[in-house]
């Protein structure tokens, strides 16, 4: 199955309209639910990437496939699903830490955060600097 662009457009609004409502009501103290309920949304919206992604990677592994047409591909689907992963680790440590659940300072909390903007950074400076262009 594959999605147009305005559905994936659709299902980002309604995913992350979804949170953005459980977070106001949860800091409006309308809602007395646990943050690991609030991340819901968050959640179902990964996991729909991720598993998207394996299954754009698994694409690799059917016959007839010409692994030198699609390295760079492959390297650039691993770097999301390390990114996807680095996001997952995220938002884990921060809902542990508004919940209590860990005295993780929060410094450490937003490491996986930060590695993930560095890596975004160092992506668009590749893709800007060293892609040839046609």
């Amino acid at each position: 199955m594959r999605m147009s662009l305005a559905q994936r457009v659709l299902l980002t609004w309604l995913f992350t309209l979804l949170f953005l409502i459980m977070l106001v009501l949860k800091l409006d103290d309308k809602a007395p639910w646990n943050w690991f309920l609030i991340f819901i949304p968050v959640w179902i919206f990964d996991t729909i990437l991720l598993v998207m992604l394996i299954v754009k990677m698994a694409g690799r592994c059917k016959s007839g496939f010409d692994p030198r047409n699609g390295s760079q591909n492959m390297k650039k689907k691993v770097w999301y699903l390390i990114a996807m992963l680095l996001k997952l680790a995220f938002c884990l440590a921060l809902c542990a830490k508004l919940q209590r659940f860990t005295t993780m300072k929060l410094a450490y909390v937003f490491i996986p955060l930060w590695a993930l903007l560095i890596g975004g950074m160092v992506e668009l400076g590749y893709n800007i600097f060293y892609v040839r262009r046609d």
